[in-house]
């Protein structure tokens, strides 16, 4: 592609005015000039003009991509899923101090917008661009608390979506509002095809450590199992699992994270959730949050946000 945009401006220079592209760049062997990238070049380089609708190019290349089956390079100059994005916080950052990074190409120009990624690379500047998109408002510490869990999760999965974001932002702001007496110090959970899962878990409980082992039906199931033999141990009561909802973000991504709500019920009846890119591990973050609510006494207002299934 490289070579065919070159032989095409030195071509334009020497005075041809008319040239052959494909959109995409489709044809054979590596392909012709692709169209998208000719008409940036003849205007930006060569600062003559076209009839070409610039705005329109994206979508052509995208409706080609859908009816010929060849994707589109997520890098591909001006036309890839990727081109706009912006991964840097510093990046988001300019954009908000009056385009600092401004240049010709902007994404409105080819009907692109420009977007912010959420992954390990993101600052404050990014997540809080996406979470004006959303018309979502956080404090400076809130905001903070949610950068350090999108941080973390980019070390779990390749980025974090938009559609992600409500998830996380309700997940770390629920957490604030349950003191943790009860954290899990270790667990492990595996499945072996024709064999029982098995779950072993250490558990921590005000300053002292309790570890079990159990089998059950499934991972999940062997971790509350294990869960009920420390408690059992203890003479502590275990509320009723009632109801079980795993949900993910539109787009159904298998790396999506994952929202599993859980219906509890002892004297009354409640909700908890989890979230993570592994639906056992944000079945057993909800758990976890269960076993605190039940732990702690309850504050002003926070039973009407578990009742209400918000915590």
């Amino acid at each position: 592609y490289d070579l065919a945009i070159a032989n095409v401006f030195h071509a334009i220079k020497a005075g041809m005015r008319c040239v052959h592209t494909t959109v995409n760049g489709l044809g054979e062997r590596a392909g012709n000039a692709p169209l998208s990238s000719v008409i940036a070049t003849i205007k930006d380089h060569l600062k003559m003009h076209t009839n070409v609708n610039e705005t329109q190019l994206n979508k052509v290349s995208k409706l080609v991509e859908s009816f010929s089956g060849i994707r589109i390079p997520t890098n591909k100059p001006l036309i890839g899923e990727f081109v706009f994005t912006q991964c840097s916080g510093i990046h988001a950052d300019g954009d908000n101090k009056n385009n600092l990074y401004f240049n010709d190409l902007l994404p409105e120009r080819f009907g692109r917008i420009r977007q912010y990624a959420l992954g390990k690379t993101s600052g404050k500047a990014n997540i809080k661009k996406n979470l004006e998109d959303l018309g979502i408002e956080l404090d400076a510490e809130s905001l903070k608390k949610v950068t350090q869990r999108i941080i973390e999760l980019g070390d779990q999965k390749e980025m974090v979506t938009l559609d992600e974001l409500p998830y996380i932002v309700a997940d770390v702001l629920d957490n604030d509002i349950i003191e943790q007496k009860i954290k899990v110090i270790n667990y492990s959970v595996s499945y072996t095809m024709g064999l029982r899962p098995v779950a072993s878990v250490s558990l921590g409980i005000e300053g002292a450590i309790y570890e079990e082992l159990s089998d059950g039906d499934g991972q999940y199931d062997a971790f509350v199992k294990a869960l009920r033999k420390i408690y059992k141990r203890l003479g502590k009561s275990f509320p009723k699992l009632i109801d079980y909802v795993v949900t993910i973000p539109p787009g159904g991504k298998t790396d999506a994270l994952v929202e599993t709500v859980i219906t509890w019920k002892n004297s009354r009846e409640f909700k908890t959730k989890g979230l993570d890119p592994d639906q056992t591990a944000a079945a057993i973050k909800a758990t976890i949050r269960m076993l605190n609510i039940i732990e702690n006494e309850i504050k002003p207002g926070l039973m009407e946000k578990i009742m209400s299934g918000t915590a």
